[in-house]
């Protein structure tokens, strides 16, 4: 059975794999004003699992809503499972995970042979802009700055969203208030799910730990192309495109898709060129296949 890969926007896809269905993400619901699937959390009916990489609204906003209306089980951060517990998930259809475990994903006769391993990550320097650039953009400097320096970026980021931007964009920030943690991202995380034919690295924030991230050898890598990349804990000192193909060179898949580069949120998000980032692939990691698939392909991605 081959393994597929449908694309909702922004970050999340939903993984077909020997027998599961496998939510990476869960945000399916935009603003008026944006592009996306034309779908809605409420409009999924099947799910066994949903793996979320952090507690901000464009990735854990609708897990409520897809545990409640499947038998999918959430496997999240401690902040995410706090989030989702105060928006009625019970706690048997959670799994707390911060890096370091493996999940053992088989549903009865369905997915044998299929786990997630979880590694710790970083969120993307989202405190260093307003609007997101174009992955050709070189961003220099903003190296040092201390916990409290990007909390106050951030803050004033959260005012721009809220004031200067559509008025459907600020509305819809306002109801996915439910999946967005006021507390931070609450520690990003990496998946890496091996199936029967071969294994899907999940990222769904640009950032990573070069330690981690060296020693992970995924045949496809889905990696996340927004904003300003962050390499152990400092913003890339280039452009995204750059930080991609970083990434691609530590990894070495054979198969790359990007996710989380759509204008999913006018105003903070930008329709994004990606030639400049299949240009730096071909570059330094020309094994890989760069695929870019529409929402809802069902993309083969592994047979």
């Amino acid at each position: 059975m081959a393994t597929t890969l449908d694309w909702y926007g922004c970050a999340t896809f939903r993984l077909r794999t020997a027998g599961l269905t496998i939510f990476l993400d869960a945000y399916i619901d935009r603003a008026q004003n944006a592009v996306g699937p034309g779908l809605r959390a409420d409009d999924v009916t099947e799910a066994d699992w949903v793996l979320v990489g952090h507690s901000h609204f464009d990735h854990l906003y609708g897990a409520e809503r897809i545990v409640a209306n499947t038998d999918a089980t959430l496997v999240a951060s401690y902040e995410s499972v706090r989030l989702m517990a105060e928006a009625g998930i019970p706690a048997d259809r959670m799994i707390c995970v911060a890096g370091g475990e493996t999940v053992n994903l088989s549903r009865g006769d369905r997915g044998n042979a299929v786990r997630v391993s979880v590694y710790p990550s970083q969120h993307s320097c989202v405190w260093s802009h307003t609007q997101m650039h174009q992955p050709d953009e070189v961003c220099l400097g903003d190296l040092g700055v201390t916990w409290q320096e990007q909390q106050e970026r951030f803050a004033e980021l959260m005012k721009y969203l809220a004031s200067e931007v559509h008025p459907a964009t600020s509305a819809h920030i306002a109801a996915s208030a439910i999946g967005h943690s006021d507390r931070g991202d609450g520690g990003a995380l990496l998946f890496l799910i091996e199936a029967p034919d071969g294994s899907v690295l999940f990222q769904d924030t640009s950032g990573h730990w070069s330690g981690v991230m060296r020693d992970l050898r995924p045949d496809v890598a889905i990696l996340a192309a927004a904003g300003r990349g962050n390499i152990d804990g400092e913003p890339i000192q280039g452009s995204l495109a750059q930080f991609i193909g970083r990434q691609a060179d530590l990894l070495r898949p054979r198969k790359l898709i990007l996710g989380h580069h759509d204008n999913w949120l006018p105003g903070f998000s930008v329709p994004t060129d990606t030639s400049s980032i299949a240009a730096e692939l071909a570059r330094v990691a020309p094994g890989v296949e760069f695929l870019e698939p529409d929402y809802m392909e069902a993309t083969q991605i592994l047979s």
